[in-house]
């Protein structure tokens, strides 16, 4: 396939696949099981890795640190918006939530995905009690699921760079409460992510 049908392919390939997720979250909701049904459509569009080429979704230059985050498809409405983002290994974040409903999975390479539980109460907006309850290494065939409240920090581990399908149930630009959490100080304050702005490139 030359690259503009590789193009065709993938544009066909993320709105059938975006149109079967509207179709999950209007018929079951957002909800853990909905979450996990999402997320199965999610691999199976990662799985078709030669639609998703390096030479398009490249990460930043080598050892730099940050994303190329590529905008995919988003609803008229900033709703169901799907991104590719490419980092070098080395990247790590903050605890955070997302205010929305997030899907990861991985195209290339692992991502760490270390989630956490408050044992806290929630009544104080500036102060959490915040420990690691489980992780998932988000890589070829494992994606991991969020809901809204949910709490995790990233960490791009191994040798090469990754390119995950990142799916949320609004636009990443529109999610202006997002809450970054210190497991270390208890500190909570707005996140931001400092990650490059979402490029047309491969749309």
């Amino acid at each position: 396939m030359n690259a503009s049908d590789i193009a065709a392919a993938r544009t066909a390939a993320v709105a059938a696949t975006i149109e079967r997720i509207r179709a999950i979250e209007a018929d079951q909701g957002v909800t853990r099981a909905s979450l996990d049904a999402i997320k199965t459509e999610m691999l199976a569009l990662a799985a078709q890795e030669h639609l998703f080429p390096l030479a398009e979704f490249s990460p930043p230059p080598a050892g730099e640190k940050g994303s190329r985050r590529y905008l995919l498809q988003e609803d008229p409405n900033n709703r169901f918006a799907l991104y590719m983002n490419a980092l070098n290994p080395g990247n790590s974040t903050k605890p955070h939530d997302h205010t929305t409903w997030a899907v990861v999975v991985a195209v290339e390479g692992q991502e760490l995905n270390k989630v956490y539980k408050r044992f806290d109460d929630g009544s104080d907006p500036d102060r959490c009690d915040l420990r690691v309850d489980h992780e998932v290494m988000v890589e070829q065939g494992r994606g991991i699921a969020l809901m809204p409240e949910d709490i995790h920090s990233i960490h791009t581990t191994g040798d090469r760079p990754t390119r995950h399908l990142h799916m949320y149930g609004l636009a990443l630009e529109k999610l202006d409460n997002r809450r970054a959490f210190d497991a270390e100080t208890g500190e909570v304050k707005p996140y931001n992510k400092n990650f490059m702005a979402p490029t047309a490139g491969g749309r």
